[in-house]
């Protein structure tokens, strides 16, 4: 038991360190971008589509808060809104890059293609009408406080002082990237006969050290704005209690299911059923629930037909906004992509088979 503890420990911090280190980087690109990575969804209809579905697979909810916020002010038509809600992850997306990569790479390409054609379809086969939107309100975003206009003066802005939170967030990641190089990190104990293999290859050890040296790059120059709002405020305080608190929470009970039930052989006969709860909890306009499936792939418990449907109705924190500003595109929405993910997880069975 001690040692499922110390498991679902270790493999936290390592998944909550990586995920943090990947979300500051989004973070910062988006910020010296000043956003002008979004101009291009004023183009064709066609072009909407492609780039907000492009958005929806950025890890996060940058890009799909960027789209709600667009489709709320009818500079994008409900093909580009699906296309998006369709393609993103939501913040799941960190933890897959995380705990499986090559198969997070496979994962988004579909929801992305599948995204894609499913928005174009609507787009140009099923011409939906613009649902009414209250155009003169500017709603914020919960993650994206950047789009917002700057009230300070670029002269503060710029202004870079040694305080708390840039010295205990340098060292933090100093100290973790420490802490991956040395391999203690690694080697996690096997929570079941079959392994529970975190990363396989030792090169995405070194990407990530890289990855954490240029954050480090980010700290050191990074305005005090920047490092105590963006970076402190949003990323650390917001998100990395509950990326470690759903993440060792999950670990350690699955870790105590594999001690006294065989989960993977009831799972295993009963694929079908899991399908219909992925999707039924995808309906959650939340992150943090679709982690058990998550993590339930990572140990190689449910196959990944289930996953996919999952992901296919799942949207994270995007479609909070866009439920707020009009109920009748979000259930719409959650709808046609319930549809979706139950064809695509049935079929991909015989593809993907348990």
């Amino acid at each position: 038991m001690v040692e499922i503890l110390i498991e679902a420990l270790r493999t936290a911090v390592l998944v909550s360190g990586l995920v943090v280190i990947m979300m500051m980087l989004i973070e910062s690109f988006h910020i010296e971008s000043h956003g002008k990575w979004l101009n291009g969804l004023r183009a064709s209809r066609t072009g909407q589509v492609l780039v907000s579905a492009l958005l929806g697979s950025v890890p996060g909810c940058l890009g799909g808060f960027a789209s709600v916020s667009l489709y709320t002010h009818k500079m994008l038509g409900f093909g580009a809104l699906l296309a998006m809600l369709i393609a993103t992850a939501g913040d799941e997306a960190f933890l897959m890059l995380a705990l499986f990569p090559q198969r997070a790479a496979l994962l988004f390409a579909i929801l992305l293609v599948l995204g894609i054609g499913t928005g174009l379809l609507m787009e140009f086969v099923v011409h939906p009408r613009t649902l009414p939107t209250r155009l003169n309100d500017t709603f914020e975003t919960e993650c994206c406080e950047e789009e917002k206009p700057h009230t300070h003066t670029p002269r503060a802005d710029s202004h870079r002082h040694w305080g708390w939170h840039r010295i205990a967030l340098l060292l933090s990641v100093l100290g973790f990237l420490g802490v991956l190089l040395s391999g203690h990190l690694e080697d996690a104990h096997e929570l079941d006969e079959e392994g529970f293999h975190l990363f396989d290859e030792i090169w995405l050890y070194w990407v990530f050290a890289a990855l954490s040296l240029v954050v480090v790059g980010v700290l050191l120059f990074g305005s005090d704005h920047f490092v105590e709002e963006h970076l402190w405020h949003h990323i650390v305080c917001h998100h990395l209690p509950s990326i470690f608190a759903w993440t060792f929470g999950m670990l350690l009970g699955i870790g105590m299911l594999f001690h006294f039930i065989d989960l993977q052989a009831w799972i295993s006969g009963n694929t079908g059923w899991m399908i219909l709860l992925a999707i039924a909890v995808g309906l959650i306009p939340e992150s943090g629930p679709h982690l058990v499936f998550v993590t339930l792939f990572a140990s190689g418990v449910i196959p990944f037909p289930v996953l996919l449907a999952n992901s296919i109705v799942q949207d994270g924190h995007a479609a909070l906004p866009l439920l707020a500003e009009s109920k009748g595109a979000f259930l719409r929405a959650k709808a046609l992509k319930v549809a979706l993910a139950l064809v695509v997880g049935y079929f991909s069975l015989f593809i993907f088979p348990a």
